[in-house]
């Protein structure tokens, strides 16, 4: 008992600490705004740690932070063979290659009226398709292998990237698309000097949407068959096996990883669209 207590403790000094940094009169200090995360999170961490031991939950329920630190200490050859063939195997090669096919489209798209009006409204409803529907259907088609889940990561990203993109070479106005008509650009010019730039903002916000979904779709997609490696497989088993351990640490990579893939695509953002309102300090 006496550590809920202390967990209850901690989490009203987290919470005091946490307020008075980010309503404080350095609150915009860029180390102050990295501060506060950081602790929250660490304050999080204690408080779970302190009520799973207080409260004596078992490990099937929920294993402490220090449990799953251990295991994940214990398993790095695992965790990392499963990084390989998720990640970088399936979710990576998906991602590039959905949104890559979803870029040229849309260039397409802006050029067709046809397209336009015949390929969104499909688009729209293979967008709302779920994934526990598709995934069996391309892993049958593509085999076990991290072809399959890459399929799958092309069909989950492809359409949001699409839609974004294509609002995007939309962005520039008519009075702008009149002045380089006005000075005799041709549509190439055109693009790669006003509406391409215009559609960056979109442009990236297509690509960080798709890096979560990126990653969704390669570890569900290996629930439904997969060889005895990668990160839905481990997390699959793991359950059946009540390693619930090893099932947390295995969410920590993929948070990792989610984390760290949209933040470089939010660092190569910030280096490209430098001149959006949305960038400047």
């Amino acid at each position: 008992m006496m550590l809920v207590v202390f967990a209850l403790a901690l989490w009203l000094l987290g919470w005091w600490v946490n307020a008075r940094l980010a309503g404080g009169p350095h609150a915009g200090l860029r180390a102050v705004q990295l501060l506060v995360p950081v602790m929250f999170g660490l304050t999080v961490i204690g408080v779970w740690e302190l009520l799973v031991r207080g409260l004596q939950v078992p490990l099937v329920i929920l294993p402490a932070p220090s449990g799953i630190a251990v295991r994940f200490a214990d398993s790095l050859p695992i965790l990392w063979a499963d990084f390989v063939q998720t990640i970088l195997k399936g979710a990576l090669s998906g991602y590039l290659i959905g949104c890559g096919a979803a870029f040229l489209t849309a260039i397409a798209i802006d050029r067709s009226d046809f397209l336009r009006m015949g390929l969104l409204p499909v688009g729209n409803f293979v967008a709302a398709l779920p994934i526990v529907g598709t995934a069996p259907i391309l892993v049958m088609w593509f085999g076990f292998d991290w072809q399959s889940k890459a399929a799958v990561v092309v069909v989950m990203v492809f359409f949001p990237m699409l839609v974004n993109t294509v609002a995007g070479l939309r962005e520039a106005t008519a009075m702008q698309r009149d002045l380089m008509e006005t000075y005799a650009a041709s549509y190439w010019q055109s693009f790669f000097k006003l509406r391409l730039p215009a559609a960056m903002p979109f442009v990236f916000n297509g690509l960080k949407i798709s890096t979560t979904l990126a990653l969704i779709g390669a570890i569900v997609a290996e629930f439904f068959g997969s060889p005895t490696v990668g990160m839905g497989f481990r997390i699959s088993t793991s359950v059946g096996q009540l390693a619930l351990d090893m099932v947390w640490a295995e969410i920590v990579v993929a948070a990792l990883a989610g984390t760290a893939f949209y933040g470089l695509v939010a660092v190569i953002e910030k280096a490209v669209t430098f001149w959006h309102p949305s960038q400047r300090g």
